[in-house]
């Protein structure tokens, strides 16, 4: 046999291929899926730990609604326009309809790869040319945005938060080039899924409760696109102009934007490069503004990282990026002369050097502030912003420089696990304390200061966010 062909008809007994094309047809059909993933007309039993879905749906539903209604078809599962049109108009959903929507939710969190292919299948299937507005690979958007719609409905009591939250997403979405045209397909596809999952237990009141929460949803994300783009583009160009690769994983890159990007010392911006399109990443800005517009970021290859790699060892001066806009809530307080003592691990420096430059930037005459900031790295070659480092202390006194190796015998600087280094820091009287690295390390420093440091004075990135950067970057993640 060929075995090009041989190779083919391999494919068809790999399990997600012959699921991923099975829901393909479903969304195409609009037969109902039962509890198998299979349409109900050739369903027997259910083969799927924990039982059948409709019983599921039928457990989260008792209580709050009659369970004992037919499901409606999939056709009838669809917004009304007007609910995603006049986005200021849209107030948020009333308690009762939360409750439904948070009950039935169950029927989603308990089968969340089911959900999110039926979703995706059915998007693509009624509006194909959505397509080409995600990456090749949906394996990392399908969890993310799965993590995302648990976060929005398990948090829809705190309305300030969930709006806060949806208008990053609105804000956020504009770099992969969403229109407002585009939301009421997504939330389409969505409402037929929690339709789908729930089956004979999806009610009248479940319905409406869903389209006034999703139209909610599409309006404040709508809402918020529309003020950003009175501000700013929606994305940038930006050319490197310059490429120090300073180990072979590790580079600093600067980039000159086509216009001015607005940002605030701290916070993180959104990159895409032309070999990998549709796939954004985001890397801390690790500068104070300057007056001539450029920008450094400091780049790991990490395995796997498709574009962290390309940034590190296949771009050189001249080349051109894509970036989006700034994002993140890391920031140093004008407000206040507290010390500062910062931990930074690996590029996790980048966030770190960006707030101490604004702070020396920025001193007054009289009492400046101390600056502490400790940099740690495995070995002492991973050390790689050493020289910056100096030039920045002999330029600002106050700035005591700490460099921290986990094991190196002959190294002149602390030696030691990074988070039990600061915890011996002498005194964190009046001090903030800002971290940069990975969620571990974070983590691991939070606990370490746990009782020195109030919950106030202690400064980082989203956790969640850290945690999806660091899986390794084959396909698209999200960062709120």
């Amino acid at each position: 046999m060929c075995p090009a062909l041989l190779l083919v008809l391999n494919q068809w007994q790999i399990p997600d291929v012959a699921v991923r094309l099975h829901f393909v047809a479903v969304a195409r059909d609009r037969q109902p899926l039962s509890a198998s993933g299979t349409p109900q007309h050739d369903r027997q039993e259910s083969n799927l730990p924990g039982g059948s879905r409709h019983a599921l749906a039928g457990a989260a539903i008792t209580g709050s609604a009659a369970a004992g209604q037919t499901a409606r078809t999939e056709s009838s599962a669809r917004l009304g326009a007007a609910s995603a049109a006049a986005a200021e108009s849209v107030g948020p959903p009333a308690y009762a309809e939360r409750c439904l929507v948070k009950e039935s939710y169950a029927c989603l969190r308990a089968y969340p790869h089911w959900a999110m292919e039926y979703l995706y299948a059915r998007l693509f299937v009624q509006h194909p040319h959505l397509r080409s507005l995600f990456p090749l690979s949906m394996e990392q958007t399908r969890s993310a945005t799965f993590e995302m719609l648990t976060r929005l409905v398990g948090g829809l009591d705190n309305e300030r938060e969930t709006e806060e939250l949806l208008g990053r997403l609105g804000r956020s979405h504009r770099k992969f080039g969403v229109l407002d045209k585009h939301h009421q397909p997504f939330f389409d596809a969505l409402l037929a899924a929690a339709e789908q999952l729930a089956g004979p237990a999806w009610t009248a009141q479940a319905d409406a409760a869903w389209r006034s929460v999703l139209g909610y949803f599409a309006a404040t994300m709508q809402a918020a696109a529309a003020r950003d783009a009175k501000e700013q583009p929606a994305w940038w160009v930006g050319e490197i102009v310059q490429h120090d690769r300073r180990t072979p994983t590790i580079a600093v890159l600067t980039i000159r934007p086509d216009r001015p990007i607005g940002y605030r010392p701290g916070q993180y911006i959104w990159l895409q490069v032309p070999r990998w399109p549709r796939i954004w990443r985001s890397y801390s800005i690790a500068n104070a503004p300057r007056g001539n517009g450029l920008i450094d970021i400091h780049v790991r290859a990490v395995p796997g990282g498709i574009v962290s790699t390309t940034l590190v060892s296949h771009c050189r001066a001249g080349d051109m990026v894509t970036l989006g806009a700034p994002a993140g809530d890391l920031a140093v307080s004008p407000d206040t002369d507290r010390d500062l003592v910062c931990v930074a691990g690996g590029t996790g420096l980048a966030p770190v050097k960006a707030l101490v430059e604004a702070v020396v930037g920025g001193a007054r005459q009289g009492r400046r502030r101390a600056v502490t900031i400790y940099v740690g790295a495995r070995h002492s070659d991973e050390l790689y912003d050493m020289r910056d480092l100096e030039t920045l202390r002999l330029a600002y006194p106050p700035l005591t420089l700490v460099p921290v190796v986990e094991r190196e015998l002959e190294f002149a600087g602390r030696i030691g696990r990074l988070p039990e280094v600061v915890r011996s820091h002498p005194s964190f009287r009046d001090t903030d304390v800002y971290v940069g690295g990975p969620a571990g390390l974070i983590s691991a420093t939070a606990r370490a200061l746990s009782g020195r440091v109030p919950a106030g004075h202690l400064h980082h990135d989203s956790l969640a966010a850290l945690r999806a950067a660091d899986r390794p970057d084959t396909a698209e993640q999200l960062r709120d």
